[in-house]
């Protein structure tokens, strides 16, 4: 059996909706002869004739008068299927949304994010887990519907990628710490004990790759695998880190920061995301949520 054509539905709609074939063209810009031709075809595929004269107009017949409703409804039904989806009743919503991150961003951000979603849609939970690696496995997989971080090599090329915020690299040491009394040259930074960052426990990183250069090496003195690790320990000790000036904002209270003396690239926090949901409107509501609450904290 041979499909029917689905484009008659929405010709049957108007003719039944007009009952005349003038005006029925007029509204699919069609002439009067193209409408007559789809009517003959309407009643040859229904088997029914559908208008038929009296006097001089036309009336439905009963089987007509029987699909006017339903095929109505399935012309409004497929054109909102194929129209472009539209943001829901934010405060009707009900959705949870993963996001994968490292501890500090939810520390930083988190509680502004959560107030932020709540105060528009109080039925969306934020659930947030953390981020051991830059596999892009779990985005690809649907398991977590966002991610931030710094872009590496190993992130699946299809994921969609939006730089949320910069950061440089600071020094950073307990108030009072001999290197900052006098100016930190490349030589006396160098020079001092070291908390090196890693979460890989690589011994040596951008700083130390600067250095090079210059002929110097870093006195690395202990690794750790996060920077607020870091940051405790040179709060307790003499040692200094290196770490994300607006990534430890509130960590540093009470310390000492410094500008390095060499020439580090800063690095970009983006926005990770699986393009199967680039075009889901309460996505993007919630990926416009994360990338104001950042920016409003620089």
């Amino acid at each position: 059996m041979s499909r029917p054509d689905l484009n008659l539905l929405i010709t049957l709609d108007v003719l039944l909706a007009e009952g005349n074939v003038a005006r029925a063209a007029r509204r699919l810009n069609l002439s009067p002869s193209a409408m007559s031709r789809s009517l003959a075809r309407l009643r040859d595929t229904t088997g029914d004739p559908l208008l038929v004269r009296a006097g001089r107009g036309l009336v439905p017949t009963p089987r007509a008068l029987e699909l006017r409703e339903q095929v109505s409804q399935l012309v409004h039904d497929a054109e909102a299927v194929l129209r472009p989806a539209q943001l829901p009743d934010l405060t009707q919503l009900v959705r949870t949304f993963t996001l994968r991150s490292r501890e500090r961003f939810v520390e930083t951000f988190g509680a502004a994010l959560v107030a932020r979603v709540a105060s528009e849609a109080p039925g969306v939970r934020l659930r947030f887990v953390p981020k051991l690696d830059r596999e892009s496995t779990l985005l690809r997989d649907g398991l977590v519907d966002l991610e931030t971080g710094v872009v590496g090599t190993t992130m699946g090329p299809e994921v969609k990628v939006q730089a949320l915020f910069r950061d440089r690299f600071i020094g950073v040491v307990q108030r009072g710490h001999p290197l900052v009394r006098h100016p930190v040259t490349p030589a006396r930074y160098a020079a001092a004990r070291h908390i090196h960052v890693s979460r890989r426990g690589f011994d040596h990183g951008p700083v130390d790759e600067a250095l090079v250069p210059l002929g110097l090496t870093r006195n690395v003195v202990t690794i750790v695998g996060e920077f607020s690790s870091a940051v405790a320990l040179a709060r307790a000790s003499d040692m200094v880190a290196t770490v994300p000036e607006r990534h430890t904002g509130n960590l540093r209270d009470g310390m000492q920061s410094f500008s390095l003396p060499v020439a580090v690239p800063d690095i970009t926090v983006s926005l990770l995301w699986h393009p199967r949901s680039h075009a889901d409107p309460v996505h993007r509501w919630l990926r416009d949520c994360v990338r104001e609450v950042c920016a409003s904290d620089i």
